[in-house]
């Protein structure tokens, strides 16, 4: 309920800014009546982790402020896009909040739990070790499925959405991103690799070194195997599926 309350006042806090104001720079409340100490934690929170901000940094061109580690995700893939407006970027435009740093030293907001009034530098510390937020956190309800189930809770399941360039090591690149990456950063590079989308297949052979991997991307990988396959049967079943259901439907 306390999450709920900040991610409220957190979206309440944080309108459009004023023509010509830096989105990377929240402004400080008038007064009690303009969301006062109540707002201010949420009006200084990262949209991301919704916590205080912690190491703030700005995003070049839509300005928007995250937490330096919340941020760095985005920073891996080739073409980031802000997570609040989905607004492409430069990720070496990315800098440090400096102003935002200083206002986070400045202003005192009280505790959640306890009142306490603390100021926004030091917030997630002292709420890491609130005992009245402590309790709150321990009363709160668990999670209980709407229906019952009998399914088993998933584990162990490969990640077969993105993968990792087995050249430089870039990571959370879906199929598209990987085939774009590799085209444009790798075209000359002559050495051997092993391909992440296949070994990541249940039939892969994870020791296999593709002779010219970006004919094999462009060949290999045009369509996502998400699309088309069943992953609970071996290479030789699934040829035999399509080759069934193509003379049906022929």
């Amino acid at each position: 309920m306390a999450m709920f309350r900040s991610l409220v006042a957190s979206a309440q806090q944080r309108q459009p800014p004023p023509a010509g104001a830096p989105a990377s720079a929240p402004q400080p409340p008038a007064g009690p009546g303009a969301g006062g100490e109540s707002g201010l934690e949420a009006q200084y929170s990262c949209p991301i982790c919704l916590e205080v901000y912690h190491r703030p940094v700005a995003v070049g061109g839509c300005g928007h402020t995250f937490c330096g580690e919340c941020l760095q995700p985005c920073l891996q893939v080739p073409s980031p896009l802000c997570p609040l407006c989905r607004m492409p970027f430069d990720p070496k435009k990315v800098d440090k909040a400096s102003n935002v740093e200083k206002q986070l030293s400045s202003y005192k907001a009280p505790c959640r739990g306890c009142s306490k009034k603390v100021t926004l530098a030091k917030m997630r510390s002292h709420t890491s070790s609130c005992v009245k937020i402590q309790e709150q956190m321990a009363s709160c309800p668990k999670f209980v499925p709407v229906v019952p189930t009998s399914q088993p809770i998933p584990c162990n399941i490969p990640n077969r959405s993105t993968f990792v360039c087995p050249y430089c090591g870039a990571r959370n690149l879906d199929q598209q991103e990987l085939v774009k990456h590799c085209m444009e950063n790798h075209r000359s590079d002559p050495n051997r690799v092993v391909c992440p989308i296949c070994s990541a297949m249940p039939w892969g052979d994870p020791s296999y070194k593709s002779a010219n991997f970006l004919q094999h991307l462009l060949h290999r990988h045009k369509f996502s195997y998400d699309t088309f396959v069943d992953y609970n049967i071996d290479e030789e079943a699934a040829f035999q599926a399509a080759l069934t259901l193509s003379l049906s439907e022929n």
